[in-house]
């Protein structure tokens, strides 16, 4: 005679089915095991530590368009601040250090590539990400000459906006097709800095506002200082430049860039 099977327990007892008494109490649902906590170590080398997002300032004049693109930007970075000139920006990347800096080619006091150039002087590290209306190529090269990380048309769309945001923030160089044309060697090839780099933001405003031919007076109304301040600065940043006469500060101002251009 053949021995019995071995009896086999498989760990769970099945009832028998029967049907459901509406006076019964509910049974709890079966607790799920716990989901596994997601391992950060591979972005930042610390365990169970948060990547640090990158910090940026963003630089315009139109309170409309600062109002949408900051909860955009800030789903992907810390908006460290906003500015509506380029002399607000320069001391906003002094005191808020951020990682990048999103410009407004044309504002009001200090344009954006102006500020731009004494950014790279003094803060080096911050990576300047240009928008504007205007599609010239002159313009865009102008930007990257002065060491630009970004250029972008403010009819871009949302999606490329920030996906330029995270290339330059990862290291990269982003140049809006609309603009480039095919030409993004040329326009990305370095230059050296220029001569304005010796000028300090008050100087470089107030003569690029003389060489419009505004009076003193007009001068300090828009900058909001004093004529006698607008003479000091004026004759101090000419001095640096190398320039005796009127005439040959709109020949410098026309040389290197100097006169403002509206966006």
């Amino acid at each position: 005679m053949l021995p019995e099977p071995a009896s086999y327990d498989p760990g769970w007892t099945l009832l028998p089915s029967r049907s459901a008494d509406p006076s019964d109490p509910p049974h709890p649902a079966d607790p799920l095991p716990p989901s596994p906590r997601p391992d950060r170590t591979a972005s930042t080398g610390i365990p169970g530590d948060v990547p640090r997002r990158h910090k940026i300032v963003i630089a315009d004049d139109h309170r409309l368009l600062l109002d949408t693109l900051v909860p955009l930007i800030a789903e992907e970075f810390d908006v460290v601040g906003t500015v509506g000139n380029g002399e607000a920006l320069i001391e906003a990347v002094a005191t808020r250090t951020p990682d990048l800096a999103l410009v407004d080619i044309g504002m009001p006091i200090m344009g954006g590539l102006d500020a731009g150039r004494q950014i790279r002087r003094t803060h080096p590290a911050v990576k300047l990400v240009y928008m504007t209306m205007d599609q010239s190529l002159d313009l865009a090269t102008q930007a990257f000459a002065i060491g630009a990380a970004g250029y972008l048309l403010k009819t871009c769309a949302a999606s490329e906006l920030v996906l330029a945001l995270q290339i330059i923030a990862s290291g990269g160089t982003y140049l809006t097709e609309a603009v480039a044309g095919g030409r993004v060697p040329d326009l990305l090839a370095p230059a050296e800095v220029g001569p304005t780099s010796r000028l300090s933001p008050r100087e470089y405003s107030v003569l690029q506002l003389a060489v419009t031919g505004a009076p003193m007076k007009e001068i300090a109304r828009q900058l909001g200082i004093s004529p006698r301040t607008v003479a000091f600065h004026k004759y101090r940043g000419m001095a640096a430049l190398g320039l005796r006469r009127n005439t040959e500060l709109v020949a410098f101002a026309l040389r290197h860039g100097m006169l403002r251009r509206q966006n």
